[in-house]
Formats: structure tokens, sequence, C-alpha cells
């Protein structure tokens, strides 16, 4: 612990600067730490310029200190709870499990007897270079 923070609290921030690699938030007068562009959020961020601004006020959870250099690692992600599945995702789930079974051993067939074809073929040429 140091001063009044630690590994694990959830603290109250404000956004002081923006990189194209993180962003910089204040938890107090004193203490500044790293939100890392993928702590920002649950998924993919792109531009960190789409999720936050200077003077946004976030939630974050303190992932690591390190003493020494006086750095702190922030997740404003892991202060939030994960986003639930989305209602596509439950529809494609849904479907019958031998209909979805059918559909995914459809490709590796196809690529089975290709297979199949290319070994054929590979063993005839071979054989006209023995000739």
């Amino acid at each position: 612990m140091v001063g009044n923070v630690a590994v694990g609290q959830i603290l109250e921030g404000k956004v002081t600067g923006i990189q194209p690699y993180g962003a910089f938030v204040a938890l107090n007068d004193d203490i500044q730490g790293l939100v890392h562009i993928s702590e920002v959020t649950h998924g993919y961020v792109k531009d960190i310029h789409d999720h936050l601004k200077v003077g946004d006020v976030v939630q974050v959870k303190v992932l690591n200190i390190n003493e020494e250099e006086g750095k702190y690692s922030l997740s404003i992600r892991a202060a939030e709870e994960p986003p639930k599945k989305q209602q596509t995702e439950t529809k494609q789930s849904s479907q019958p499990k031998e209909q979805s079974a059918t559909n995914s051993n459809a490709g590796f067939n196809t690529l089975k007897n290709k297979l199949e074809d290319w070994i054929k073929q590979s063993k005839e040429r071979e054989e006209t270079y023995r000739s």
C-alpha cells in the first residue's frame, strides 16, 4: 500500500492526458497512473479518443504499483462488469446440436476428400519420375 492506494482498490480518477498507448489518470493531487489502451474497455480499442477525453471522471482499479519508479497501472475495464453476451450470439448457439455438428463437419469432409485426391495425384507424379 502506497499512501492510501492499494492494489485491487477501485477508485475514482480524472483523465489528465491521452496518448496512443493509453490514458493518464490522476487519483489525487500526488498520484497519477496509466490506463493502458487494452485496459480501457472490454473488447478491442482502435482509437482511445473514441472512449476517453481529458477531463473525464472514471472508475479505475489499481492493477499494480511500482513503488521504486512511482508508477501505477490502472484499469477501467476491471472496474466494470463484463458485458453480457449479445442476443445474436444466443440465437446462433440455440441451433440444434445435430444441425450444428453437421455444418461444422462439412468443411472437414471436403478437405478430407481433397486430401485423398492430392495424395493420389502425388503418387501418380512420383511414378512418372521413377519411370
